[in-house]
């Protein structure tokens, strides 16, 4: 089931890329990008839309991803999209950290910048390749284990 909402919001994603180059400019309002992901996540998909989850116990945060799918009774999928902080403010750790703590979640969606952009247009830092390597840290070894079962990472 989750690798099959993984390939829809592919095909969302991948239909929808003009639109996304229009709105992923210099300086653009990360809200724009956050909005446009909020219609595929929610409206195409059936994700809702910033949902507290259940506290960990021992933990004084309660999370609240940008966005939610109950896969089954306490089993979820947490969406988030990301923009300008995504490596620079270790957002996509936090947001695997999120994952990790909340109990009713086991997945994460992670939307990506491809490309942030320079005001000429050029690409000043591509963080797709590095959340993708990071985040592959964290599976494969034993010793670096979390209580998350799967992470997608998409780039726009």
């Amino acid at each position: 089931m989750v690798d099959g909402l993984a390939a829809r919001l592919l095909i969302e994603i991948d239909r929808t890329s003009d639109v996304i180059a229009t709105l992923h400019v210099h300086n653009a309002s990360s809200r724009v990008i956050q909005d446009h992901f909020a219609s595929l996540l929610r409206d195409d998909i059936g994700f809702g839309e910033e949902i507290v989850l259940t506290p960990q116990e021992g933990l004084v945060t309660r999370a609240r991803p940008d966005f939610f799918f109950p896969v089954a009774e306490g089993r979820g999928i947490i969406a988030e999209v990301e923009r300008g902080g995504t490596t620079t403010n270790n957002h996509d750790l936090k947001d695997l950290w999120k994952a990790h703590v909340a109990p009713d979640a086991q997945h994460l969606f992670l939307i990506v910048p491809n490309n942030n952009w320079k005001p000429d247009g050029q690409p000043r830092e591509k963080p797709f390749p590095l959340v993708a390597r990071r985040l592959g840290a964290f599976f494969g070894d034993p010793r670096r284990e979390i209580d998350v079962l799967s992470v997608h990472v998409f780039g726009y």
